[in-house]
């Protein structure tokens, strides 16, 4: 393994990389996993490496493993990124076609096989439904036991793809950060293991990123568009291109560009006004429920990102949310979830031009209701 250590974001305080930590114990402030690049460049062999089809665990030198005889993956990652037939240079990194339908298996397959190699034995985690779905998944794969709390406006599809997997199921009565406090009540009380929009998810999430450089031969588009809901997804494909630039894969970062729903951007109102923080929405109002998240775990980590790459922050309105899932699925025959047509909205409504790849996150099936 080639992690090295543990930083907090904001402090800077170092920690063992082989302690299970959810944020600095000094501040709260989220933290974030450092490597060995140099010794990474030496064990990557360019040749094979680049002969090899883009998969998750392609790049697993750049993952916190340790032995690779715990891995629990259930053949996530390897995407389609497919050209649209209308216009040119626009790319889609095709999420929904994961194992449990959405991107949250490239984290859970790391946070489960960690906890594998951990020895742990039950897990908790707070979703709004994907990552719910997705660390059930590889609970039971692994034959963990697991208990998930959603929000209670969860779309039903999410609830009932956990419950099938046998994952104790808590609806409760608030937003997503009302379940996340149950998951540190949790642990509190069990010393449980959580999982969510912690490190280790963030560090599986990385390979969006490094598959869709690796998909391009080994360049740069002018554009990544992302949902962001807990910004864990963005933090990770700034650092999946940070690292590829570091091993001399990749010449240029890419502009990153974060979508969020207009009823819940606190990282849009941060970044747009020139904050070092970032000031939490306490009600989030959008159907696109799966970034309904009103205080990102890793938003710090999101603007930072925004920051170092001048990238681009926008909001859309549900209307045009809806308005890209319906163009998707008619002129493009892709079917997504609300929260998966996200990116493209904010494509349309900047008017990016160039070689633009839009992330679309989970399958229409998991949210298919008409709104």
């Amino acid at each position: 393994m080639f992690a090295k250590g543990i930083r907090c974001v904001s402090c800077k305080k170092e920690f063992s990389p082989h302690l299970v930590i959810y944020e600095c114990e000094e501040c709260g402030s989220p933290v974030d996993i450092e490597y060995d690049y140099g010794g990474i460049k030496k064990k990557l062999i360019k040749d094979l490496f680049f002969k090899e089809q883009p998969s998750h665990w392609k790049y697993n030198l750049l993952y916190p493993i340790e032995d690779l005889s715990n891995r629990v993956t259930l053949q996530e990652g390897g995407t389609p990124l497919l050209p649209s037939k209308k216009q040119k240079g626009l790319l889609f990194k095709i999420e929904g076609m994961n194992p449990t339908g959405s991107f949250k298996d490239r984290g859970s397959t790391i946070e489960i096989s960690k906890a594998v190699e951990l020895g742990v034995s039950e897990v908790a985690c707070a979703t709004t439904g994907n990552m719910g779905a997705s660390v059930a998944s590889y609970c039971a794969r692994a034959g963990l036991r697991c208990t998930i709390y959603l929000p209670f406006f969860s779309p039903k599809n999410k609830i009932t793809q956990i419950q099938q997997m046998g994952a104790e199921t808590h609806l409760v009565h608030g937003t997503y950060e009302d379940a996340l406090a149950k998951t540190k009540e949790l642990r509190k009380k069990k010393h449980i293991y959580l999982t969510g929009d912690y490190a280790y998810r963030g560090e599986g999430e990385k390979s969006v990123g490094f598959e869709i450089i690796d998909q391009l031969n080994w360049t740069s588009p002018d554009y990544i568009v992302l949902p962001v809901g807990n910004a864990t997804l963005f933090s990770a494909t700034y650092k999946a291109c940070y690292e590829l630039k570091i091993l001399g894969l990749l010449q240029a970062i890419p502009k990153l560009v974060a979508v969020q729903a207009f009823g819940c951007k606190p990282l849009v109102d941060a970044y747009q006004k020139g904050q070092k923080k970032i000031t939490p929405v306490k009600q989030p109002q959008t159907l696109a429920s799966a970034i309904a998240c009103g205080n990102p775990v890793d938003g710090m980590k999101a603007l930072a990102a925004l920051q170092k790459t001048r990238g681009l922050c926008i909001d859309v309105q549900d209307s045009e949310i809806l308005a890209a899932r319906e163009e998707l699925a008619w002129k493009e025959g892709l079917f997504v979830e609300p929260s998966g047509a996200v990116s493209y909205a904010g494509a349309k409504k900047l008017n990016l031009k160039g070689t633009v790849v839009c992330v679309l996150t989970g399958h229409g099936l998991k949210d298919p209701e008409k709104y």
